[in-house]
């Protein structure tokens, strides 16, 4: 199991098309993937349990991945939640 503890950069927070992209990537992935805030966490391959802690700009979230490609996961996960998408403000 890996984990990883950062703050949310992205100005939209986790909501919306930010969400999506990330499930979408979390989907790709074998490992299984949490994300928490505070003591919640959730599936990260479920669209609407991603939304529902709402997780937004500035807040710290941990994510954690257990299975065959958990490195590859941490990687590929932070793109959303460190990057603003096209057309979004910083």
């Amino acid at each position: 199991m890996r984990t990883i503890e950062v703050r949310l950069i992205n100005r939209s927070g986790l909501h919306a098309r930010p969400a999506v992209r990330f499930v979408q990537l979390a989907m790709k992935l074998t490992s299984s993937i949490m994300i928490c805030k505070e003591s919640s966490c959730v599936n990260a391959k479920n669209v609407l349990k991603v939304l529902s802690p709402g997780i937004d700009y500035g807040d710290l979230i941990i994510i954690k991945t257990d299975g065959s490609d958990e490195d590859e996961a941490l990687k590929h996960l932070l793109d959303p939640i460190q990057n603003v998408l096209p057309g979004e403000d910083r």
